[in-house]
């Protein structure tokens, strides 16, 4: 069996939450209550937990010319997996606070990534690799 990872964050409000995970990102939803709920996120569980006191971006990196959001969350795809998804978004009419791009072209652990925010404010990355042993290359 292979582990998933699980998240919980906090969101403003959940039908929000409801548009942009199961409409926007076509996360399907499973369980959920007055205060959460719960989405497929690539096969990994994600819970948007009512807390709007909590959401949002509390500070930036710079990472190869960008000013990275933190805290932020995603998943990493195969490179065609990332590009179908940044087409997906670009379409629906997202707005992207990083644009989607390669990140250390040419060197190790080259990737593709793309930043935008949900209607809470939380902050998803989502990268891509050719190759997967490259994830953790130094």
């Amino acid at each position: 069996m292979t582990n998933l990872f699980h998240l919980a964050f906090p969101v403003h409000d959940l039908d929000a939450a409801r548009e942009f995970y199961g409409g926007v990102l076509e996360c399907p939803e499973g369980r959920s209550d007055d205060h959460w709920i719960d989405f497929d996120l690539f096969g990994h569980q994600i819970v948007a937990h009512l807390a709007p006191e909590s959401a949002g971006i509390r500070a930036s990196n710079d990472v190869d010319a960008d000013h990275v959001p933190v805290p932020h969350f995603g998943i990493v795809l195969q490179m065609d997996q990332w590009r179908q998804l940044a087409e997906r978004l670009t379409a629906k009419g997202v707005k992207f606070v990083i644009e989607p791009k390669i990140r250390f072209a040419g060197e190790v652990g080259e990737q593709a990534t793309m930043f935008f925010l949900d209607p809470s404010g939380n902050a998803l990355e989502f990268k891509g690799f050719n190759d997967f042993s490259q994830v953790f290359a130094k």
